[in-house]
């Protein structure tokens, strides 16, 4: 391996802190908010198709809760094996990095293979009961069934570009989502009004952008850059494997599937009252969407941070990364929420020019996004847990010598032992 390439993985350990996480968290923020494109393009072209972007808005907005839950399996493997392996890295132990790895990329497939399957046989039963109305479910249909093509590729960039930041390589990760939003944002207006094809337009630009960004995560995994790459003689099954990442993936997936559950409720509640308040409500979470993106950006910049730190035995500077944490994504979270709630008729105006429909959110979005001025704190303390593998099941394949496996309790270690964790320490020279 070569040492230009181990230096960028060692940084996690010996860098200035505070530098070192803005370092990996800018470009997963950027990343995160260029994801968002995917689906922010859409509506917003969607929204503005002359004569039916009310009802097509509304369609596309059903859809949302389907591709939510389902992209958030990739959660599964991104926020549960990535922060494993992390540890490991910082351990020494790279065969059994590379071993999570292949076997996170085998769970994306399988996820991909079941729940693809489930949405397009119950797909229009699923999209009446998340609120598609006789007016909108062709527009629904339309949309998800192409969408539903590109579902192995969401899952493979989304899952695996984790990977390529506990190699301290945010930049490579920020690149490989750029360049599916830059395809997305050049091809919607091509297919939606230039070829004519409306919301199945917007479809298939989506399916084809998130190709490219698959292409760039898996041509780096696989290439010498990679200083844990992902290697066919580890992507075969291995039980314990595949128990220790889902025991931990689980609460990560239940923080990206809970938007998905509200919006199922939601949406078969509001459609009752109108199409109108679907057509507000895809508004609003894309609204909510926007404010939660820089914390998972933010998030996947320090998790690898404390992970691999944790791994080394290195207490101090755990503790040092949760506290700039908790106080950059509390400040920054509260500020971005409150100025969206004073100028919520801003944010209706970029995706309709509907008076009613921006008249409806601006007298909402206060009301919606209330609840949400202290998600900072919540999520930085969610994702911390996480980075420092708390989940009993978790523990019984990685830190054997932990003495306690309640959850939460390993954590609680690090903020109150005054001597560094004692866990395996290898030379990087011996790797």
């Amino acid at each position: 391996m070569k040492n230009k390439e181990l230096r960028y993985e060692e940084r996690l350990g010996q860098e200035n802190l505070l530098p070192l996480i803005f370092k990996m968290a800018l470009p997963a923020i950027a990343a995160q908010f260029v994801n968002l494109l995917y689906n922010l393009v859409d509506r917003i072209y969607i929204g503005h198709i002359p004569g039916i972007g009310t009802e097509a808005l509304a369609g596309v907005g059903v859809t949302t809760s389907i591709i939510i839950l389902i992209s958030s399996f990739s959660a599964i493997v991104g926020g549960g094996g990535a922060p494993l392996a992390a540890i490991a890295l910082g351990q020494g132990n790279r065969e059994r990095a590379g071993k999570i790895l292949g076997n996170g990329f085998l769970l994306l497939i399988a996820f991909t293979l079941v729940t693809s399957s489930i949405a397009y046989t119950f797909m229009e039963p699923i999209l009446l009961f998340t609120g598609a109305s006789e007016n909108t479910l062709s527009y629904a249909r339309d949309y998800l069934s192409i969408y539903l093509l590109g579902t192995l590729f969401v899952e493979l960039s989304t899952g695996l570009n984790t990977f390529i930041n506990i190699q301290g390589r945010p930049t490579v990760s920020m690149y490989a989502v750029l360049t599916g939003a830059i395809l997305n944002i050049i091809l919607d207006p091509i297919f939606i009004f230039w070829l004519d094809f409306g919301v199945k337009g917007a479809a298939i630009a989506t399916v084809l952008a998130q190709i490219g960004s698959a292409t760039c995560v898996i041509g780096f995994l696989c290439s010498n850059r990679a200083t844990l790459p992902l290697e066919k003689r580890y992507i075969k099954p291995d039980l314990k494997i595949v128990a220790s990442i889902v025991a931990l993936g689980i609460s990560p997936f239940v923080m990206s599937s809970t938007e998905s559950l509200v919006g199922f409720v939601l949406n078969s509640n509001l459609k009752i009252y109108g199409d109108i308040y679907v057509s507000a409500l895809t508004i609003l979470q894309s609204s909510m969407q926007i404010a939660g993106v820089p914390l998972v950006g933010f998030a996947q910049g320090f998790v690898p941070v404390a992970s691999y730190n944790y791994g080394r035995g290195n207490t101090q500077r755990v503790k040092n990364c949760a506290y700039i944490a908790l106080a950059i994504m509390f400040s920054f979270n509260l500020a971005l929420i409150l100025v969206m709630m004073l100028f919520p008729d801003t944010i209706a105006r970029a995706f309709t020019s509907d008076t009613r429909l921006i008249d409806t959110v601006s007298w909402a979005m206060p009301v919606f996004l209330g609840g949400m001025t202290i998600f900072g704190l919540q999520r930085a303390c969610q994702n911390m847990f996480v980075a420092l593998v708390s989940p009993c099941c978790a523990k019984s394949f990685y830190l054997s010598h932990s003495p306690c496996c309640c959850p939460g309790s390993w954590a609680l270690q690090v903020f109150t032992q005054p001597k560094p964790l004692q866990t395996e320490q290898r030379p990087f020279a011996a790797r």
